[in-house]
This record gives structure tokens, sequence and C-alpha cells, in this order.
């Protein structure tokens, strides 16, 4: 679920912080608002991400945040990749 590009980097960017809004990440990470949508969807139906609405300044917002089940899927990836780019190197 994670090994995908796009939602590497979100699972990435959600990591560093308890809760990230919609927009700055779509801004971060430079995707179009359906593509993020797309993938958080993907990621929510895992299990991997929640997604909380909160109305700021008269404006609704959306908060994302990775699960503690998110949390372990994406270290245990960034650990198998770890693994194997130490084997090519070792190799």
């Amino acid at each position: 679920m994670i090994h995908a590009p796009q939602r590497l980097r979100i699972c990435a960017a959600l990591s560093a912080a308890q809760k990230v809004e919609f927009g700055f990440l779509q801004d971060r990470l430079g995707l179009s608002k359906s593509a993020l949508s797309k993938h958080l969807s993907h990621l929510s139906d895992a299990g991997y991400v929640t997604q909380d609405r909160a109305v700021r300044e008269a404006r609704s917002r959306l908060w994302l945040s990775l699960t503690p089940a998110g949390r372990r899927a994406y270290a245990a990836h960034v650990r198998a990749l770890q693994e194997i780019v130490g084997a090519t190197d070792a190799g």
C-alpha cells in the first residue's frame, strides 16, 4: 500500500507531525487536489490515515494524521528499503 511513490511521500510528510492540514500537504507535495484525495482515500481505507474536519477562521479545514497502524506500516516499509539498499551496498 505504501510503496506507491506518492503514498510514500504522504506517509513521510505525515510521520514528521501529529497533524498536517490538507492544503499544506498538497502544496508541499505539488499534487492536485484530486490526486492527493485519491491517495488519501487508499491510505484511509487501509486504516493508515485519519481525516478530521475542523472549522477555523470561517474555513473548513481537513487535518490528516497517521494512525498507529500507519506509523508502524511506514516504519516497516522504511526498514525494508534500508535493507534493500544495505544489501545492494554490500554486494
